[in-house]
């Protein structure tokens, strides 16, 4: 034993400080996890999707390093250096149901195995996921966007200087498709940095309404200018599927913008004005939004320096009539929360820091950490929550809690750490965890704890 002195309330006092031989971890919750994967047989079907070779009778399994790398980036890892250091954690491998956690190399070699054909085929686990939404009577929204992975060193496959938020970067350029409904991603495709936003989308949403399951219907896609191509919108019309884009202000479209007062119509909304025009493709409209600064200073659309005092927005659609200038204009504006899902998969699930040397290995390790974030969904409609809830809540309400691992009569045990008085609440979160009733039918007041 060493003594440590520390402040105290009572001042000075000395701390006791040793070692125990027990099996503690600092992430029992974690068991709630691995229960759920269970409960929906995740295991059987990314087993079936990994690329197997020849290993000696102790190695690692594909299954146990990917299980021990996705359960790496839900506890805040985004490298594989950071989650190797799990490693020290006495139980954790246990608790995620794998023999011991991975390290770096291990991680590195496993990766570096997938090709595009392998990478490719882990599209698959979006078919998968996506089974278990119910269907909706009006169909699901897709929102497309992409964003800028920096990658200042740029020695790695895909690497290119391309356009970032801070100016031209080294970055790849992914592709993203989110069902806004659920918040769950839908489709993803890794690009080099210097690929359009347009880029190689038609084709994105073509696999993707390929691979949907029966019951998830797309009705509605939304996107940014950059999404703007006659390729995507005809393949869209061909399928009878309605669009909102964002259109850049170009001069014919600022030329629009400069009609006399008489050609806006007021909206219901003070300071809002909108005008719709005829546009080049049949059943297609042309919308333009102004918005009086004055009055609506966190407006957003662009400013033009000829016409100030405004804010100025553009939207084609093949929405019908029916749906008035500004509806569309409404409808256009949810498409702003799959910005949310970008941050979060780069922030907490590990997107920003994720990159191997080859461009296939980085991919194959997003596809990983983007399928952590759509069963973290899963995870949260199974305990019955009405509202998505963000990684970092997750952490610290379930995944964050210590317990201790051993074995009684031969069984595993795992006790967890949690005060007398929360105890009826973590009660009915493994009653929930444990009912045999699907995904999202029930509600579970204890969950609404999460949100608070």
């Amino acid at each position: 034993m060493v003594s440590v002195e520390i402040d105290g309330t009572r001042g000075k006092q000395t701390v006791q400080m040793g070692f125990t031989g027990q099996r503690l971890t600092a992430f029992a919750g974690m068991a709630l996890w691995s229960g759920f994967l269970r409960k929906v047989r995740f295991s059987e079907e990314l087993q079936r999707l990994l690329p197997h070779r020849p290993q000696a009778g102790n190695a690692y399994g594909p299954l146990e390093i990917a299980m021990g790398f996705m359960g790496g980036i839900l506890l805040g890892a985004d490298k594989f250096t950071r989650i190797s250091w799990l490693t020290r954690d006495c139980a954790l491998a246990e608790v995620l149901g794998i023999r011991r956690m991975p390290s770096q190399s291990t991680f590195t070699r496993f990766f570096s195995v997938f090709t595009q054909r392998t990478t490719e085929e882990l599209q698959s686990l979006y078919r998968w996921m996506l089974r278990h939404l119910p269907s909706r009577k009006d169909g699901y929204t897709l929102d497309l966007d992409s964003t800028a992975l920096l990658h200042e060193d740029g020695h790695q496959e895909g690497v290119r200087i391309g356009y970032s938020r801070k100016g031209l970067k080294p970055c790849h350029h992914p592709l993203i498709a989110v069902l806004a409904e659920v918040k769950m991603v839908a489709g993803y495709w890794l690009r080099s940095g210097n690929s359009s936003d347009a880029g190689q989308a038609a084709e994105l949403v073509r696999s993707l309404l390929r691979r949907l399951p029966a019951q998830v219907k797309v009705s509605l896609v939304r996107a940014d200018s950059g999404f703007v191509d006659h390729k995507l919108m005809e393949m869209l019309e061909n399928k009878g599927i309605r669009y909102v884009m964002a259109r850049a202000l170009a001069p014919n479209i600022k030329a629009i913008c400069r009609h006399d007062d008489e050609q806006w119509e007021q909206s219901s909304i003070q300071g809002l004005e909108v005008q719709e025009c005829e546009w080049h493709r049949p059943g297609q409209r042309l919308i333009v939004i102004r918005q009086r600064i004055k009055e609506r200073p966190d407006a957003g659309g662009k400013l033009l320096f000829e016409l100030p005092g405004y804010r100025y927005q553009a939207l084609i659609t093949n929405l019908p009539r029916s749906c008035n200038a500004l509806e569309v204009w409404r409808t256009y504006n949810g498409r702003a929360d799959c910005e949310n899902r970008i941050k979060e998969l780069g922030a907490q699930f590990g997107l920003r820091g994720l990159c191997c040397k080859r461009f296939w290995a980085t991919e194959a390790a997003h596809q990983l950490a983007i399928a952590s974030y759509n069963l973290c969904v899963l995870f949260q409609r199974n305990l019955g929550l009405g509202k998505k809830t963000e990684l970092r809540t997750l952490r610290t309400y379930l995944f964050t809690r210590a317990g201790v691992w051993s074995r009684t009569g031969n069984r595993p045990t795992l006790k967890v750490a949690i005060p007398v008085g929360h105890r009826p609440w973590w009660n009915q979160i493994l009653e929930r965890l444990t009912s045999s009733v699907p995904i999202g039918l029930l509600h579970c007041n204890a969950a609404e704890r999460l949100h608070t």
